[in-house]
């Protein structure tokens, strides 16, 4: 079967998601030169192009979740999800012989990677039924220095977690590896991995998980995605849901500023 176009829209060194709102769309003319540049770089948390808000308003649980994308920003075959994939228990729900790689795999399958959670939280949740592959995404208020510590840990798991196993609760032995993936320049501070493990399942048939984590800060609010699934992972559209991701936040935390 063959996959249909997907609606994501590549415009010269920016990327547009169709449908994004507060943003202008890329027209056939030429790509919008008021957007902000989004050719994907090291995803080290280096400084931002443009200073977020200052911090120091709190976003209510309505505002956190205009910020969040949904199926509209990514078009076709993207979707509300219809549940937690089936790999995320079979595959992540592991033991890892490494105690940072364990943690990893921990954070990802609890979706909980800067500790307790804040009660001011949003997460959306899309599936593309087409590769198997699902998206999460949540908006978080944390402490700033908690999140930094937070990216400082993941940017140093490419050099801990290079290689590594992971026993599945079902028995199954994974061979695990992370890398460092991509992001757009993006926030006050970011750190982009890629997560592959491949092995066994418990029938003795063979998987690969490929799956993008990708966390920014912007302010006092972070954003976190997971991007992953058994087929094809796209890290173009890892790289373009945290554009536009940053950019909406960065806009509802300015529009929260002026309702003050």
């Amino acid at each position: 079967m063959t996959r249909p176009p997907a609606r994501l829209l590549v415009c010269a060194s920016a990327l547009c998601l169709a449908g994004a709102p507060s943003l202008t769309a890329c027209s056939p003319g030429g790509p919008d030169r008021t957007a902000p540049r989004a050719s994907a770089t090291t995803g080290r948390s280096a400084p931002a192009a443009s200073p977020s808000p200052s911090p120091g308003t709190a976003l209510t649980s309505a505002q956190a979740e205009a910020a969040l994308i949904t199926p509209a920003d990514l078009g076709e075959p993207w979707t509300p999800t219809q549940g937690a994939a089936t790999w995320r228990d079979t595959l992540l729900k592991a033991t890892a012989d490494n105690p940072d790689c364990g943690r990893l795999l921990e954070a990802v399958y609890t979706e909980d990677l800067f500790g307790p959670r804040n009660p001011i939280r949003a997460v959306a949740g899309l599936d593309d039924g087409m590769d198997e592959a699902q998206l999460r995404y949540q908006v978080i208020a944390h402490d700033p220095a908690d999140v930094d510590r937070t990216l400082a840990w993941l940017r140093s798991l490419p050099q801990k977690c290079g290689r590594f196993t992971a026993a599945t609760a079902g028995g199954a032995v994974q061979g695990g590896q992370v890398t460092e993936a991509a992001l757009p320049p993006v926030g006050d501070a970011r750190e982009g991995l890629r997560i592959t493990l491949a092995g066994e399942n418990a029938d003795g048939e063979p998987t690969a998980l490929t799956l993008d984590l990708a966390a920014v800060r912007v302010g006092d609010d972070a954003i976190v995605l997971t991007n992953g699934g058994l087929g094809t992972v796209s890290q173009e559209v890892t790289a373009a849901v945290v554009q536009l991701g940053t950019q909406r936040l960065t806009e509802v935390r300015r529009q929260a500023r002026l309702e003050v």
